[in-house]
């Protein structure tokens, strides 16, 4: 099949020319390549941004695996050139490829791309167009590949709905199998019915959801009436996936080792999914709902087998909030035990503040290196945490502090949000007198002044399939504003301001998240153009451009009777159908509007793992359950194989 030849040949001319040229190679130890005439159906999987925030992926490296496991199923990686390279390779005509052969992703019968964040949209389109793939959906053939969209962003894919083909929202790995079955058997037959009848048999199943299927009506105020599908026997609710008994699905085996430098050089090991903390900022907690844990036994083989694939010499423990896993004093401990004369350090990207304790600290640190401590209050004052419900006191702050500077730690980062519902200057302002408290505890329990603590402060977006989903966005220039006095305050302390380090994004992309997190279908215009425009990596602060997206959406949004505000700062009523109300996260719309009342009340709801159940209608809609230990059992050493 001639379309699917390397293009390594006209790529290697080019690659002297290009900043880090290794990225775009491939080889990386425990990638797969198999025979392309192998497979019946085959997959190009993207994590559109650059290979260094790519490569270390989780979902991406997960499906990959899964899918490359598949008889006849073949999988191959791309991601998103730089600039450098994207014009020389318009001038020389070589297409997007994957770094596995350098196939051209055009070739390929699906191109599935994993969204975490809404800001690598425009580096998608630049992909389609790399690839020779029509930037719209409409304009497809029966040859293009079927463009797929997954990760948590694709929990509404409104904004994008008219360049993707397909989204999945929810857990990946039995996703794509079932797509991937649904395929082979069309192709079997011949392809009847071209792209129309694949698409078609993919939406019927209801868990993938097809956007040319539904139709949207606007009222006229610019808000939605309704989203109905247009094509009979098109569900009209499409469903998340839920994966159960995360130990039946030990991925990655064999993770990915870079060969150029990434953003986490390490191997990592899911823990447990889900989180039931109830944090109504969190989009990530309210999503992946139910928790399902991961045995202490199954972690330890994970691990195990990693660390034998890949050489890496540190475990992240990953997961929404890792210490809140039924068994991590265990699982800390016992890989500690494992990994002691290997020195194989530990480390749990998310601690809550609540749920840290000096001995899981130690054995975290035991074998590796004491690096600093992030905890995440979120909201400034008292007040603040209530609305969020962020149960963390100023107390147990303090006191986790104190223990950890009394045990020798010298540096603690606290991060927070500014922008959060019912907010004002003197929430915000109540940050520092919280990381004040902090330098003096750490000065009297430590009796040493070389104490550090940073505040690193995110702007609050609100997202979809939260209760905060109705909530009106802070402007960018009252985030400026606020976080001005909050820096000011902060600087101007003689006593602690010189041990108070004070990183902080501005408003503005948080505005175009805004946009995008929360946007329906005719946001896709505002997309199109900033590409147009040679919007790329939005995600980087140094190639995002403010004003660049203010101009397209000023030139795209007034003919539809909206603009930026409307989708921001504006807060939205009860009645409002919501962009993403079609797509079924579990979640009972009801339950959210009454937790979003229940925040402008201040009101505090408790953790479901441990209390019964508030009824959000995640495990009765998806017949799931909350899966947690304690199992009972040990992580005893491997022996010593001499």
């Amino acid at each position: 099949m001639s379309a699917a030849e390397s293009v390594f040949p006209q790529l290697e001319a080019l690659l002297p020319h290009v900043q880090k040229p290794i990225q775009y190679v491939g080889g990386e130890l425990n990638s797969t390549v198999k025979p392309w005439e192998s497979a019946d159906v085959r997959w190009a999987l993207m994590y559109p941004d650059a290979y260094e925030v790519g490569l270390p992926n989780q979902g991406v490296m997960i499906l990959y695996e899964v899918l490359n496991e598949r008889e006849g199923v073949l999988a191959e990686r791309t991601y998103s050139v730089w600039p450098d390279l994207e014009e020389l390779m318009r001038e020389h005509k070589v297409p997007q490829f994957t770094v596995d052969s350098h196939r051209p992703v055009g070739a390929f019968d699906v191109f599935g791309l994993s969204f975490s964040t809404e800001l690598g949209y425009t580096n998608m389109l630049t992909a389609l167009d790399l690839a020779g793939i029509p930037l719209e959906s409409k304009d497809r053939t029966v040859d293009h590949p079927i463009v797929l969209a997954g990760g948590h962003a694709a929990f509404n894919p409104e904004p994008i709905a008219d360049f993707i083909d397909a989204a999945i929202i929810g857990d990946g790995e039995q996703a794509v199998l079932d797509m991937t079955e649904i395929i082979r058997a069309w192709k079997a037959e011949g392809r009847p019915g071209g792209r129309e009848e694949v698409l078609f048999r993919l939406a019927k199943t209801g868990s993938v959801y097809i956007p040319r299927f539904y139709d949207v009506e606007y009222l006229p105020d610019g808000r939605i009436g309704r989203v109905v599908p247009n094509k009979s026997g098109v569900p009209w609710r499409v469903s998340k996936h839920t994966v159960m008994d995360l130990d039946e699905w030990p991925y990655p085996k064999q993770p990915l080792v870079p060969l150029a430098e990434t953003v986490h050089e390490r191997m990592s090991v899911e823990i447990f999914r889900g989180c039931t903390r109830g944090c109504r900022f969190c989009q990530a907690g309210m999503i992946t709902r139910p928790v399902r844990e991961r045995s202490i036994t199954g972690i330890g083989e994970m691990v195990e087998k990693g660390l034998k694939a890949t050489g890496f010499e540190e475990v992240g423990l990953l997961s929404l909030s890792s210490a809140d896993h039924s068994e991590i004093g265990e699982i800390a401990k016992g890989l500690a035990d494992r990994y002691t004369e290997d020195k194989v350090g530990l480390s749990l990207p998310s601690t809550r503040v609540d749920a840290f304790n000096v001995d899981l600290a130690n054995e975290l640190t035991r074998n590796g290196r004491r690096s600093g401590l992030t905890f995440a209050p979120e909201g400034g004052s008292e007040r603040m945490r209530k609305v969020i419900n962020k149960m963390v006191s100023e107390e147990d702050l303090i006191r986790t502090v104190s223990t950890a500077y009394g045990n020798g730690w010298r540096q603690v980062k606290l991060y927070f949000m500014c922008g959060l519902p019912t907010e004002t200057d003197e929430d915000v302002l109540q940050i520092a007198d919280m990381a004040m408290n902090v330098i003096a505890e750490g000065r009297k329990v430590s009796g040493q002044n070389d104490i550090r603590c940073t505040v690193s402060i995110g702007g609050f977006v609100p997202k979809p399939h939260t209760p905060f989903q109705w909530a009106p966005q802070l402007s960018a220039e009252e985030t400026d504003e606020r976080l001005r006095k909050l820096r000011d305050k902060i600087r101007g302390d003689k006593k602690y301001g010189r041990s108070i380090g004070f990183r902080y994004h501005d408003g503005k992309p948080g505005i175009v998240e805004g946009l995008l997190s929360r946007g329906d279908r005719r946001i896709g215009a505002v997309i199109r153009a900033v590409y147009e425009d040679g919007g790329r990596f939005d995600g980087w602060r140094e190639h995002f451009s403010y004003d660049r997206w203010m101009a397209c959406a000023e030139k795209t949004l007034p003919e539809m009777g909206v603009d930026v505000a409307w989708y921001t700062t504006r807060e939205r009523t009860y009645e409002e159908v919501l962009p993403w109300d079609h797509l079924d996260s579990g979640l009972d719309k009801d339950w959210l509007w009454e937790d979003w009342q229940d925040s402008l009340d201040e009101t505090e709801v408790e953790d479901c793992r441990w209390t019964p159940c508030f009824d959000c209608g995640v495990c009765p809609q998806m017949d799931t359950h909350i899966q947690i230990g304690p199992t009972g059992k040990k992580l005893l050493p491997l022996s010593v194989v001499k």
